[in-house]
């Protein structure tokens, strides 16, 4: 068994993919999570001072994570997570040096109390490049869900020079997508598409109590409110569907509310991912409303086979990721197209079962740890 050093997203916020993969690998012996390490100096923000405060004043003692133990196999194993004190994405050699110095300070003496062992690093985020070569790792994974250089709320240029050296130390490159593979070199890249908790979503549960109960049909979305999403479209579509009802779930990233004030909008706010099939599965249509540029052109939306799993329709606007599934979709290239797409009787009709079955993260996650056993 290989013991494992990953750095991602915070563990326990919005479940990402690296959650997903790692919480459902079979047989691996101690794994220890550093929440982010971020991709962007803070600004002065009531957002980034209140989180620069619980960075700094948290404890950065390995916890189990108890809701994450999990049997697999004859073996019992949790998954521990760190919180290091650090410099937010460091663009200068010095900064870069005390960021390492400051991490490692912290780092060691809790992989020494946990007898890591020759881990494997797992780095979802490049700003974990300086410490590779520095852990006693046997090998370096970069796993790349996002095009860095495109994405939103990320230091571009400071991002970027860390990414290069981590792929020039990672041993292989996993790729959420194939625009995301192109990036790497192909002799250590492999293609890694996300997967979906198919009990989760395509298991029947019952309706959330605060969807609309009124006699129209529902047209849902969930995920960010973010500056990818075309609110143009969007507007467009609830006043023109006005014997629609229009759902959207999720936390909203900007400083104002973008979504229509109409009466046929429902902004419910985020809602734990557990609970978003009680959603999904009771509305008539799910909607991928995106803005098409360099991000969502990289992108593979894990809502994406969460919502082929939960069994509505989906209408989206065009993006590569949905070709394999583009027999399932309805794809729309502006508001009037959207709208004639929710008027079709079809629409309402649900989706065959089993459309993304093989797609699970348990099956990913075997897939990774063949990989990462020839490491």
């Amino acid at each position: 068994m290989r013991d494992m050093i990953v750095f991602g997203e915070d563990f326990g916020g919005l479940p990402s993919s690296t959650q997903h993969l790692i919480k459902n690998l079979p047989n691996m012996g101690k794994i220890i999570w550093v929440n982010s390490i971020g991709l962007r100096q803070p600004r002065l923000s009531k957002h980034d001072v209140a989180r620069a405060f619980s960075k700094l004043f948290s404890s950065n003692i390995a916890q189990p994570h108890l809701s994450n133990i999990r049997k697999r196999g004859e073996k019992t194993c949790s998954i521990e997570v760190v919180n290091l004190r650090t410099i937010p994405a460091p663009s200068s050699k010095l900064s870069r040096k005390l960021a390492r110095n400051l991490m490692l300070k912290q780092l060691k003496p809790i992989l020494h109390k946990h007898r890591v062992e020759s881990p494997i690093l797992w780095s979802s985020l490049p700003t974990a490049a300086d410490l590779c070569g520095h852990l006693d790792e046997s090998a370096v994974v970069y796993y790349c869900g996002d095009d860095f250089s495109a994405l939103a709320g990320v230091d571009h240029d400071t991002v970027r020079d860390h990414e290069a050296k981590l792929v020039d130390k990672a041993n292989v490159v996993f790729a959420a997508s194939e625009k995301i593979a192109e990036m790497f070199p192909r002799c250590k890249t492999m293609l890694l598409p996300h997967g979906v908790d198919v009990d989760l979503f395509a298991t029947p549960t019952i309706r959330a109590k605060d969807l609309p109960s009124r006699s129209k049909p529902i047209a849902g979305f969930y995920g960010s409110l973010s500056n990818w999403l075309d609110y143009d479209l969007i507007n467009y579509v609830c006043a023109k569907m006005p014997h629609w009802d229009f759902v959207f779930i999720g936390p909203n990233e900007l400083n104002y509310n973008p979504l229509p004030k109409r009466d046929n909008v429902f902004y419910l706010g985020p809602r734990p991912h557990h609970q978003l099939a009680s959603y999904s599965q009771h509305w008539q249509a799910s909607l991928l409303p995106f803005k098409f540029n360099r991000q969502i052109e990289a992108c593979n939306p894990l809502k994406l086979r969460e919502y082929l799993a939960a069994g509505a329709s989906v209408i989206a606007t065009p993006f590569p990721a949905l070709t394999p599934y583009s027999r399932y979709i309805k794809v729309v290239q502006d508001g009037e197209q959207m709208c004639s797409a929710l008027d079709l009787p079809q629409t309402q009709q649900r989706l065959p079962s089993g459309i993304v079955d093989n797609e699970s993260w348990r099956s990913r996650s075997e897939w990774v740890r063949q990989i990462m056993e020839l490491l």
